[in-house]
């Protein structure tokens, strides 16, 4: 399963970006959409969207966070970090930093961030792919734009 990850779109992404979505299992929006009409050509693109809702978001359907199991592993999406994993999660996926993530705590749950697509605070905008594969998840892999 390949899922791509995006977070803090704030209104605007780059024009290729729907095409280097395209080959997705699902996509993640952690939250910082903002207008709901930005993610119309995301929803065109046929797999499932899923969407937590962000600090500039207003759009009530979505919710706040929201728990995903994929192959037996237990995703956490949000869009501002909490300060622990809640119980039971193995990967904690968020936004809101604008700065990618990967690191893994002391209660072993990898904390993922896809860095910003908009306004980033480090020195690529960025989204990614997580791909999980028999029960594991095998691979992140962090994109430029």
């Amino acid at each position: 399963m390949r899922i791509a990850v995006i977070a803090d779109t704030h209104d605007r992404y780059p024009a290729d970006l729907p095409e280097r979505l395209s080959g997705a299992d699902e996509i993640w929006h952690l939250g910082d959409v903002c207008d709901p009409t930005t993610l119309t050509e995301f929803q065109h693109l046929g797999p499932p969207l899923r969407i937590v809702r962000g600090n500039n978001d207003f759009h009530q359907a979505w919710p706040m966070d929201l728990t995903l199991t994929r192959e037996g592993i237990v995703f956490h999406l949000v869009h501002i970090p909490p300060r622990h994993a809640p119980p039971g999660i193995h990967v904690l996926l968020h936004g809101h930093t604008h700065v990618p993530r990967d690191d893994i705590d002391t209660s072993r749950v990898r904390w993922l961030n896809p860095g910003c697509i908009a306004f980033p605070r480090a020195t690529i905008r960025s989204f990614a792919w997580l791909h999980v594969q028999g029960g594991a998840l095998r691979r992140w892999e962090l994109v430029q734009l």
